[in-house]
């Protein structure tokens, strides 16, 4: 018994999740229900799992905190893994993500969601309960500005789940406790990183809520996700947050700021044996905006339900659009494309690697002959790598906390 046989036992069972507890057999989460697999995994395997997993490196932090957060590739799979102390020892929570690039074709998700991104600074919320598919929602977000527009995008992660390797977009992807001590550093550091996209994977406390909103006042369009189960709950949890002496001037910024919410959930369809994410979608009209200020998010519900000719849905109207669909996107039915374009094959070994960047159109003006002209040519492009290595650098940077 290994950890990588039983990650595949996982796949093979087409699992999101994989639980280890000492003392006890190893539960998968099919279609969101746990099942148990196997014969009870011994507390001294788990604790050597745990050490070869973090190293000599990262025991120490996880002996002080009793829990660790990493991200790592297993039999073949990017798992996200929580490894946590227990009354019976230590155990394992891992996530199981998807092996194919997310975009928002193959997660099913209506083609309308493609034009949140379009917009140039503002907060895009993505809110849902745990394991409803937001990071993938996320990441397809992110996919869509990489495939489309030639934008610097800075992600912050606890831990990374997704890698993107650069398409059209210039992406640095930052790890919590990794790469960076904590949100509100790297969120303070952002600032100075010359971004256009900024993307939060979970806003958590007050001070990563209140660094947040003011980076999507500063001219980045930001992307976070929220803990909630509609789009009214999860701006009332934002504005909840903080001390009451300040929530007004808090609601006030959210509704400056905010483009749109995304509510999500997933339904498992037993016709086509995948689940399908269910969205609630509200658009930041004068009306909504209004409410937030207001605090007035019972009145959300009445703004979904009329918003329609605003690119608003309710859940009931996804629904019925999921019902109507006719093509589908199934994942492994599709072979994925190569990373690596056939103009790059031409490439001499010897060039130094050129990343395109295409000057972008702002309304101050048209692009300048110059500008174009110093654009390189496509064939001459090689890919930038964006999955984290081991290196010498990294050995001698001292880690968070020492």
């Amino acid at each position: 018994m290994d950890l990588d046989s039983l990650v595949g036992q996982a796949l093979s069972n087409g699992a999101s999740d994989l639980h280890l507890e000492a003392g006890l057999p190893p539960a998968l989460r099919i279609r969101g229900s746990l099942r148990t697999a196997g014969e009870a995994v011994p507390g001294k395997l788990l604790l050597d799992w745990a050490r070869q997993i973090l190293g000599e490196d990262q025991w120490p932090q996880f002996l002080e905190r009793r829990s660790f957060d990493l991200s790592k590739t297993i039999h073949g799979t990017r798992c996200r893994i929580n490894i946590l102390q227990t009354s019976r020892g230590v155990g394992f929570a891992i996530r199981l993500l998807a092996s194919f690039q997310a975009t928002i074709e193959k997660l099913n998700l209506h083609p309308d969601l493609k034009k949140l991104v379009a917009a140039n600074h503002g907060l895009i919320l993505l809110s849902g309960p745990t394991g409803c598919g937001k990071s993938s929602t996320l990441a397809a977000l992110i996919q869509e500005i990489n495939l489309t527009d030639t934008r610097h995008i800075v992600t912050i992660e606890s831990p990374i789940e997704y890698t993107f390797r650069p398409r059209r977009a210039y992406i640095r992807q930052r790890e919590v406790g990794r790469d960076t001590p904590s949100f509100e550093q790297a969120l303070l550091d952002a600032l100075r990183e010359d971004p256009d996209v900024l993307m939060v994977g979970e806003m958590r406390d007050p001070e990563t809520m209140r660094l947040t909103l003011g980076a999507s006042e500063t001219g980045h369009l930001v992307l976070a996700t929220v803990h909630s189960s509609s789009c009214a709950e999860a701006l009332q949890r934002i504005v909840s947050a903080f001390p009451a002496e300040i929530q007004a001037g808090v609601a006030a910024q959210v509704a400056d700021a905010l483009l749109a919410v995304i509510s999500q959930r997933l339904r498992y369809r037993s016709d086509l044996n995948i689940r399908v994410p269910e969205c609630e979608i509200l658009m930041a009209t004068h009306a909504v905006k209004n409410f937030i200020r207001n605090r007035e998010y019972f009145k959300v519900a009445s703004a979904l339900e009329t918003g329609a000719e605003h690119g608003m849905w309710t859940f009931q109207r996804y629904v019925k659009w999921l019902e109507n669909r006719k093509s589908w996107q199934i994942p492994g039915q599709t072979p994925e494309p190569p990373d690596t374009d056939p103009a790059e094959l031409e490439t001499s070994a010897t060039r130094p690697p050129v990343f395109p960047i295409t000057p972008r159109r702002t309304g101050s003006g048209p692009t300048t002959a110059s500008a174009t002209s110093q654009r390189p040519a496509a064939s001459g492009v090689q890919r930038i790598e964006i999955e984290p290595d081991d290196s010498e650098f990294g050995r001698i940077l001292k880690r968070p906390g020492e």
